[in-house]
């Protein structure tokens, strides 16, 4: 398991840096101003320039990335419910992420703000778990289907 975790946090890392990357760009062709905005203004004033803000947020977000992949291995442990799995793996990735949103400037800090990142999350969490539980129960159905058919 612990390899499990190591592998999915190293594979984790790059993807948080990435998309961290990935956001900002997207966030620029929507300003549309010709300017590239890789941070948050409030987290640049923070960190002094825009430079330290860049850099910090790299090592933030290889971290991040590491930590919500590794967290993937939550889904192998087989002994564990599937009720079990996803109260774990929430818990996880929302403490993660709250901490990180708060210290990056990425959400309002004050009480509606975080309440608001948390119920936002929370829901985007809830669809993607469904989606994969509802694709999952149905390759179980027909998996269940063929044996008793007596076919794959």
């Amino acid at each position: 398991m612990k390899k499990k975790f190591v592998n999915f946090a190293l594979l984790g890392a790059p993807i948080g840096l990435s998309i961290t990357y990935l956001i900002p760009l997207f966030i620029s062709f929507f300003i549309g101003d010709g300017t590239f905005h890789p941070v948050v203004p409030a987290l640049a004033e923070a960190l002094g320039n825009e430079l330290n803000a860049v850099a910090v947020q790299a090592v933030v977000s290889l971290v991040y990335g590491a930590i919500f992949g590794g967290s993937s291995a939550i889904w192998l442990i087989e002994d564990w419910s599937i009720l079990k799995q996803t109260a774990v793996h929430f818990a996880v990735v929302v403490g993660v992420t709250l901490p990180v949103a708060y210290f990056m400037r990425w959400m309002h800090r004050s009480v509606t703000g975080v309440l608001s990142y948390v119920g936002l999350f929370a829901a985007i969490y809830a669809v993607i778990w469904l989606a994969q539980y509802t694709a999952t129960r149905k390759k179980v159905d027909e998996l269940n289907k063929g044996l008793k058919s007596g076919t794959k």
